[in-house]
């Protein structure tokens, strides 16, 4: 079957770009953070301020985001927030003075918050609606996205040193993007519409069977809660999304500083250490999917975890160059498919615990190289990569607490492109 005429393939396509469209316009103002620095007047604490305006604005943006998948939907909330965050560069390069360049950086997090659960759902109600699985590949995309950046960044700062211009081409190869999703995504409303007839067809069976056919009381299906408590099984999707986002992001942060200071690696070589990271985790989620359907996320997630554990506790206690790219390179490959799978886990439970899981899997990210610059400052940088070590067995507890449904398990009510339902009272 072609590909634009198989539905699984075509939504894989379109969920694919939205992946692409975060990596791409992260990775677009992060290039440009020294020319950014140069036009603002900034100092080194000042570029650190603004970086970490957009982890909080991700932190924080759980209870909006969490109103706007119950009022729009996964569809509609990936392609405004798609749309923003393209247009958020243009504020980017016009920001006058350092307080606006905030106020952009800020209002940049909340929609990638916002664009990081929508896009998760979509991907999460493709494996559930066709039985297949995707995530790990639409994580991948993400990667891609990021390189695609960087190598656009680093043709357009060749030609002209304006980020107005250089801004301006990304944003006119992201509304392409935009709209190559626009036409692919899955349309919840519809879904929404027809578990809609289909709980009130059933409430009123129900009813007509409990009391000689009076159907005057509503459905219980219709009792919405604007909010639910989240489940252990949600705080321990929580933690696990936690830690393996630390270490994940302080392998990128502090693996060239540990082979230069540590292993004593010459400037040349020390760079290697993200290169090997990034490198090992892009194939193995592009592998990682096949793993799934062979294994189960349950063992995916169990063994890449502890894997990286001990990849990484061996290298530091053996010391040296070559054993810490192999840890590095181990690291890549066992963490890399912990968060595909705890997303589709989590969006498996309703949009709720998928909001609440991205946004523990953002502080992660924020919070974890300080944390271990904290560990390196107040002992060594080994003992710092030693806590990476044991964020990933944490993860590997924490994904023995987990219920790890297969793929199209779930009812289409869990399904977290609509609203979430509480349950029925018998």
């Amino acid at each position: 079957m072609p590909l634009l005429h198989d539905p699984f393939r075509r939504g894989q396509l379109a969920a694919a770009t939205l992946f692409c469209s975060l990596g791409f316009q992260y990775a677009t103002w992060a290039a440009r953070i020294p020319a950014l620095k140069s036009n603002l007047g900034l100092s080194t604490a000042e570029v650190g301020v603004l970086l970490m305006a957009a982890g909080v604005g991700a932190a924080v943006s759980f209870p909006l985001v969490a109103w706007l998948m119950r009022r729009l939907g996964s569809r509609r909330l990936a392609l405004l927030s798609q749309l923003c965050l393209a247009l958020l560069l243009l504020a980017l390069a016009a920001a006058p003075n350092y307080h606006v360049a905030l106020l952009v950086m800020c209002a940049d997090g909340v929609l990638v918050g916002c664009l990081n659960v929508a896009m998760n759902a979509q991907g999460a109600a493709l494996e559930a609606r066709f039985e297949r699985t995707t995530m790990a590949r639409l994580h991948a995309t993400f990667s891609a996205g990021s390189l695609l950046a960087a190598l656009v960044a680093s043709a357009m700062t060749t030609l002209t040193g304006s980020v107005g211009a250089h801004f301006g081409v990304a944003v006119a190869l992201l509304l392409a993007l935009g709209a190559t999703a626009r036409t692919g995504l899955l349309d919840e409303d519809r879904d929404r519409d027809k578990d809609k007839a289909k709980a009130k067809d059933k409430a009123g069976d129900e009813a007509r069977d409990g009391n000689g056919g009076a159907t005057d009381a509503p459905a219980p299906a219709e009792r919405r809660r604007s909010w639910t408590v989240p489940t252990a099984l949600t705080l321990w999707m929580c933690c696990a999304m936690v830690f393996g986002t630390v270490a994940e992001g302080a392998m990128n942060d502090w693996s060239a500083l540990y082979l230069k200071d540590v292993a004593g690696a010459s400037a040349g070589l020390a760079p290697l250490g993200i290169a090997v990271v990034s490198g090992a985790m892009v194939i193995a989620r592009l592998f990682a999917d096949g793993w799934r359907d062979r294994w189960g996320d349950r063992r995916v997630v169990l063994l890449g975890s502890a894997l990286a554990a001990t990849a990484l506790t061996c290298a530091l206690l053996g010391g040296g160059v070559l054993p810490a790219l192999l840890g590095f390179a181990c690291v890549g490959l066992g963490i890399a498919a912990v968060t595909p799978c705890v997303y589709a886990a989590a969006a498996r439970q309703g949009s709720d615990a998928l909001t609440l899981v991205a946004a523990m899997g953002t502080t992660g990210l924020l919070a974890g190289p300080p944390l271990i610059g904290f560990v390196a400052d107040a002992a060594s940088l080994a003992w710092g990569m030693g806590a990476v070590a044991g964020s990933a067995a944490v993860v590997a507890l924490c994904g023995t607490r987990i219920n790890w449904e297969p793929v199209g398990a779930a009812a289409p009510a869990a399904v977290p492109v609509t609203p979430a339902e509480p349950p029925r009272v018998p």
